[in-house]
């Protein structure tokens, strides 16, 4: 299974999020400074961060002092809900596109791929953000947001 670029970025967000030093004299990162450390363009971490904000995942506050923020619920959001909701509902294939498939009707290869499909949102379920940064990948994001943490 491959995810989309948005979900991958939205992971990433999060994560970049979940080390931010909210407590600290630094001001919560902007968009702007989260899209710079994940090397992606503004524009589709905007999307990714309004996506984040619908689901309650993300605080975006405006001014000065303001900045991006994980609530509580994205903390603790589990990585395969997420994957489930971001990806959308769908199969691994398309089997009934522009051209269906002739075997359709009988194919037992549907099946298995959207039970594998499962099986890896399962495998996901019990991974929370937070977990996603934990020792070594939160000290390496610390590195590359200039040392600001949140316990957590």
């Amino acid at each position: 299974m491959r995810l989309t670029r948005f979900t991958d970025l939205a992971l990433r967000v999060l994560m970049r999020l979940a080390v931010a030093d909210e407590g600290d004299r630094e001001a919560p990162p902007t968009t702007r400074e989260v899209a710079e450390t994940m090397r992606v363009p503004y524009t589709h971490t905007a999307k990714v961060v309004a996506r984040l904000q619908h689901l309650g995942l993300v605080e975006a506050r405006r001014g000065r002092g303001g900045g991006l923020a994980l609530t509580p619920a994205g903390r603790r959001a589990s990585v395969g809900g997420l994957v489930r909701e971001l990806e959308g509902p769908g199969d691994v294939v398309e089997c009934e596109g522009a051209v269906p498939c002739p075997l359709n009707s009988a194919c037992r290869l549907r099946g298995a791929l959207r039970r594998a499909q499962e099986a890896f949102y399962a495998s996901l379920d019990p991974v929370t953000v937070a977990d996603l940064v934990t020792s070594p990948t939160g000290p390496l994001l610390i590195g590359l947001t200039g040392g600001r943490r949140t316990d957590g």
